[in-house]
């Protein structure tokens, strides 16, 4: 069995243009032969011994991006736990109330300063645009102004944020537009500190599930944000999320939904991202998206700017890495020892490689209640880079924050 998954592994690298033992930098380097059995399940096998140590490559994104722009993740013999993976999760719910918060207790729940060593100062851990600069926090404020300017928040508006995070951009919005913020999530670890986060400002932080806003006092909403929240609905959830937005938003409002989306029409994301990083999580397509939003929705605009995620992906990566030894001393919920570490490369490496090949894709979504009689949404008007007014601005609100990252 070893030397024949030895043949059909090395067969299969070889059309990748990836040698075993070779001494390119993206060439794989063995230190332990069961690397090829466990190679042939796929990404779940693959990432597993990363993680343990049975290999390495000298440059771990080069090899990334030759294994999958190559399409080596589609193989069929690679796909044996994906298949079994996809049958079940056409049959059964994988995104429940239940299941919703394995996520929020597995990854979102690590501890925030192990975070905090790794992002920006605005918390943000979604794309950010890194469109005339290369400094991760104006990366942020260009991301988080051009969210403000898409959904037009003014002093008046009261704006939704359904999956909050740690509350960077209800700080921002509230504190560079003067409008005020309610922001949901599942989290206790974010809620806890993003209440603390945003001290002071018009922000309500609350624990709900999407599913209650429509039984819920909260509503209604001028504009909603959902930025990088999706991802962890589900395919059979998607209708009743929007169905949940719709049923709160002002009949003249605005709704944003920031989201990585899928080249391909799936119900499951990679084995390895699921048993490691976000659990029940899968990224949605266009159809998906199209049909959750039918009858619901005019999607006024939807751009593609997923080319930012691979700059974004590596400051996060070259953070981590600079930061190591402070991580590494952390007494967390988890240890953070030479494995975890491992596999947090893995996980940052592996998905710059998905968005340089185009796997995968970061889209903005413009929408307004269909029938809503709201006119025509100007997208042109939303072009324009951050004025450095604002990024002033949000510079000075930032620095009064009583809490910092």
């Amino acid at each position: 069995m070893q030397a024949l998954a030895q043949r059909i592994i090395t067969g299969l690298l070889d059309r990748a243009d990836v040698r075993i033992d070779g001494d390119r930098p993206w060439d794989v380097r063995i230190h332990h032969e069961r690397f090829f059995t466990r190679a042939l399940r796929g990404s779940l096998g693959v990432g597993e011994s990363y993680m343990d140590g049975d290999w390495h490559a000298e440059s771990l994104i080069e090899f990334f991006r030759r294994a999958m722009g190559t399409g080596l993740q589609m193989h069929p013999l690679l796909r044996v736990n994906r298949v079994a993976k996809e049958l079940h999760a056409r049959f059964r719910n994988l995104q429940t109330r239940d299941r919703s918060r394995a996520v929020a207790e597995e990854h979102y729940d690590l501890d925030h300063r192990m975070y905090s060593l790794f992002l920006g100062p605005w918390n943000q851990y979604t794309c950010c645009f890194f469109d005339g600069t290369d400094d991760l926090e104006e990366a942020e404020v260009r991301k988080l102004e051009m969210i403000c300017d898409k959904l037009e928040i003014g002093k008046n508006d009261r704006v939704l944020d359904i999956g909050c995070g740690w509350g960077g951009f209800a700080k921002y919005a509230a504190s560079t537009r003067g409008c005020t913020v309610v922001g949901i999530s599942l989290s206790d670890e974010q809620i806890q500190y993003a209440r603390e986060y945003t001290a002071g400002l018009p922000v309500q932080i609350h624990r709900l599930d999407y599913r209650d806003l429509p039984g819920s006092s909260l509503g209604p909403f001028d504009k909603i944000l959902i930025c990088g929240m999706i991802e962890h609905v589900g395919y059979k959830n998607y209708r009743g999320l929007m169905k949940a937005v719709h049923s709160v938003l002002k009949n003249d409002g605005l709704f944003l939904l920031h989201t990585i989306g899928n080249r391909h029409n799936t119900v499951v994301v990679e084995p390895w991202i699921e048993k490691y990083i976000f659990r029940n999580s899968m990224a949605p397509s266009m159809q998906q998206l199209a049909r959750a939003a039918d009858n619901l929705f005019v999607i006024e605009d939807w751009e593609n700017y997923g080319h930012y995620y691979v700059p974004t992906l590596q400051a996060w990566y070259d953070n981590f890495n600079r930061n190591w030894d402070r991580i590494r001393a952390l007494d967390g919920p988890k240890p953070f020892d030479e494995r975890f570490r491992r596999m947090w490369n893995f996980y940052l490496m592996s998905s710059r490689a998905a968005f340089e090949v185009e796997d995968l894709h970061l889209w903005h979504l413009v929408m307004t209640r269909y029938g809503s009689g709201r006119g025509v949404y100007d997208r042109v008007k939303h072009q324009s880079s951050t004025p450095p007014t604002r990024q002033s601005a949000a510079t000075a609100a930032f620095e009064r924050s009583p809490v910092s990252a």
